[in-house]
């Protein structure tokens, strides 16, 4: 991944507020001289994701710290595997350590999360993300949903016209909202409607919507919407999508599935770092 120049600046928001100040007990203990080697392993079987940030942060911390990745961004990874070895600067290497795993262990939880959802789906419909992400993260957090094999939905509000329930409420109905966005949006632009009834669905295909988002719908009624649409319009299912339910939504019909669990609640990975014993000096 070629980060943005914001991922930096997420690093130095997260270094500042970690060590700021400066890591007391390592300088304490290790002059500055003092180096070591060391390795982050996976602790339990994962797909791993933020490799590159990883070794960034211990780059933005000292670049004297030789980081070497073992595998690569989207791999699967065994309990035991090393996916990073270090070497440098003791103090340093320690500074870095809780700032960079954070990263690697939250990153690797979303894609492995990602790869359930790709692997449940099987190829018959496609897994998007949504915009349910931790605030600053969205470009990471949706790198990390395609290393795990599923897609991105939009990654901003400028990105295609999605028109909601409350620009619904607020334009006095779907119609207009949607002939307001029309006359407004590029001509390359795709609308696309939620609906929250099949009277919905019936007023997106009556006003062209390219789009149709079933929200909330229950298996029986998405077959119901499907064979109301026909082929008229791409059809996405939004809500209340599991993990363990997914195959009751993945209907034939529908061509994609909008999942916020990938990014809002994907549980972080255990990796850790373990610096390898300097060897014991001889008593004189």
């Amino acid at each position: 991944m070629n980060h943005p120049p914001r991922v930096d600046q997420l690093i130095d928001l997260a270094l500042d507020e970690d060590a700021g100040l400066g890591d007391l007990t390592s300088r304490a203990i290790f002059p500055a001289t003092h180096r070591s080697r060391g390795f982050i392993a996976a602790k339990e079987d994962l797909v791993i994701c933020g490799l590159g940030v990883a070794a960034r942060v211990f780059a933005r911390v000292d670049q004297r710290l030789r980081v070497t990745a073992t595998v690569r961004d989207g791999d699967r990874v065994r309990r035991g595997a090393r996916v990073l070895t270090l070497a440098g600067p003791t103090v340093a290497l320690l500074t870095a350590e809780r700032t960079a795993l954070n990263f690697l262990q939250r990153l690797s939880g979303i894609a492995t999360l990602a790869r359930r959802f790709a692997a449940a789906a099987g190829g018959r419909v496609r897994i998007v993300d949504t915009r349910k992400t931790t605030p600053g993260w969205r470009a990471l957090e949706k790198y990390a949903v395609r290393c795990g094999g599923c897609h991105n939905h939009r990654a901003s509000l400028g990105e295609h016209v999605l028109i909601k329930d409350n620009h619904i409420a607020a334009a006095g109905s779907l119609a207009r909202a949607v002939a307001l966005a029309r006359a407004a949006a590029p001509h390359v632009a795709k609308i696309e409607v939620e609906a929250a009834s099949l009277a919905d669905v019936r007023a997106a295909l009556a006003a062209r919507a390219e789009v149709i988002l079933l929200d909330n719908f229950p298996p029986a009624l998405i077959r119901s919407a499907v064979r109301l649409i026909a082929g008229r319009a791409v059809i996405e299912v939004s809500g209340g999508v599991r993990l363990e339910t997914l195959r009751d939504f993945a209907l034939p019909g529908v061509d994609v599935i909008s999942v916020g669990a990938l990014t809002h609640s994907a549980t972080a990975v255990d990796l850790s770092l373990t610096v390898i014993p300097a060897p014991r000096r001889r008593a004189r």
